[in-house]
């Protein structure tokens, strides 16, 4: 786990690690959550990107309701 200083500003430095590992560029958005006492941010990556991260997935599951049949 890496630690960063919050600035006089409210910035953040991302570290270098964590910037390579998710392959973030600048000038990227990031979203911004809040989540219960800790704050998550996360890359918006484009759709053209997304495409095809499911590949291989197995659509077919078994429903428990009977009366969706």
């Amino acid at each position: 786990m890496t630690a960063c200083t919050l600035s006089p500003k409210y910035q953040v430095v991302i570290p270098r690690d964590v910037r390579l590992a998710l392959d973030l560029k600048p000038g990227m958005k990031i979203q911004v959550l809040r989540y219960a006492d800790r704050i998550e941010l996360i890359p918006v990556r484009p759709m053209r990107e997304l495409r095809g991260f499911l590949k291989g997935l197995d659509p077919t599951f078994e429903r428990g309701e009977e009366d969706r049949a």
